[in-house]
């Protein structure tokens, strides 16, 4: 039975860069939640902080100051080894560039989550590859594949290992709006089959009014 306490908690997020003398805010003491099996969209406009935010939620970018507590864990406590391995089994990632090893078939590319948890996942990797829609491609590299498949396949190694959250960064920068429009419905109907929370950082503010909620960001801060 999954509590009804939030999945995600963040809490007075703050996050800057320097370039040369001048130091660029980020994330401004941002706060938010989401629910188990939320679907959120965060938008807002190129440089506003969106990827950013979303790193930090994930684990992958500290943040100056504030927390992220992640299903009542604090992500930022744990070692880097811990913070590995949470990330490898509850989270599942989806980006613009679709990462996939040029060399690996598709299903070599969709185990390789498994293989870094010391799983067996041919046949977990084959059953996402079907999901997705390319169970006829599963031997094909990634050159042999459009850019829409590609995808498809790197949203079938995000979920491979069965993760509780996905996190996807303009999953549909590097496509045409009809086949980004296939992959944000893909996305969203796996989520809600498996009863995933899907968080997806977009700049296409029609896309974003597709989920259950919608965040919008600007100047390190949530409109």
């Amino acid at each position: 039975m999954q509590s009804s306490a939030p999945q995600l908690i963040a809490r007075d997020l703050f996050r800057s860069f320097r370039i040369g003398p001048r130091r660029i805010e980020v994330l401004r003491g941002i706060s938010m939640e989401i629910a188990h099996g939320e679907a959120v969209f965060l938008c807002g406009a190129s440089g506003a902080g969106k990827t950013t935010l979303l790193y930090t939620l994930a684990g992958l970018e500290r943040p100056e100051s504030g927390s992220v507590e992640f299903e009542g864990r604090l992500l930022y406590n744990g070692s880097s080894a811990w913070q590995a391995r949470l990330r490898n089994e509850k989270m599942g990632f989806v980006f613009q560039g679709y990462f996939l090893l040029p060399e690996l078939t598709a299903l070599e590319n969709v185990s390789l989550p498994g293989m870094i948890g010391r799983r067996s996942t041919i046949k977990s990797a084959e059953e996402s590859l079907r999901a997705v829609g390319l169970g006829d491609r599963m031997q094909h590299l990634p050159a042999e594949l459009s850019g829409g498949e590609q995808q498809r396949v790197a949203i079938a190694r995000a979920l491979t290992n069965d993760p509780d959250i996905i996190f996807a960064d303009e999953p549909t920068g590097n496509l045409d709006s009809k086949t980004g429009d296939a992959i944000v419905d893909l996305l969203l109907n796996l989520a809600r089959e498996r009863n995933k929370t899907l968080l997806v950082v977009t700049h296409d503010a029609g896309l974003a009014e597709r989920g259950d909620r919608e965040l919008h960001i600007a100047d390190g801060v949530l409109q």
